[in-house]
């Protein structure tokens, strides 16, 4: 059986080859790809709705920037942390811990609803959508795509 490739290689710098980024599933490789990750992480948090707010702010800056670079990779790891800040947010709004499962039985932990987290992530939603409806981003998305296909990816 064949090994399947990488989705993300974390030493390529993607700046350079942005024809080797593939945009994969959610959230798929957000950690992974250079020097985008390296820009954008530092702003994300998520902990109260002022740090959201603030990261949001933070990171639809960055998104505005990739965007006028007409720089689809950059535009979407921005989407990504937005998506991401969302999906981090409401885990740790229904689980105090962060965990989901238990660790020995792999069980679903009990839920309960922390306010705050809520926000937050309510605060991340709103701006992941934006993104995502974003005629700009849909169209550098699609030419994107048209590009990979083109190269036969």
């Amino acid at each position: 059986m064949a090994d399947k490739q990488a989705l993300h290689d974390p030493t390529l710098d993607y700046r350079l080859h942005p024809e080797r980024y593939r945009i994969g599933r959610g959230e798929q490789g957000v950690l992974m790809v250079e020097p985008y990750k390296s820009e954008l992480l530092p702003h994300w948090r998520f902990k109260t709705p002022a740090m959201a707010r603030d990261a949001v702010e933070a990171l639809l800056a960055k998104y505005e920037a990739y965007t006028a670079e007409d720089d689809f990779v950059g535009m979407d790891m921005a989407r990504k942390f937005l998506q991401m800040g969302y999906t981090r947010s409401r885990r740790y709004a229904r689980h105090a811990s962060g965990r989901k499962y238990a660790q020995t039985t792999r069980d679903e932990l009990p839920t309960q609803e922390d306010p705050e987290k809520a926000e937050s992530a309510r605060i991340f939603h709103a701006a992941w959508q934006q993104v995502r409806s974003d005629p700009a981003y849909q169209d550098a998305k699609r030419r994107h795509q048209a590009r990979q296909a083109r190269r036969g990816r």
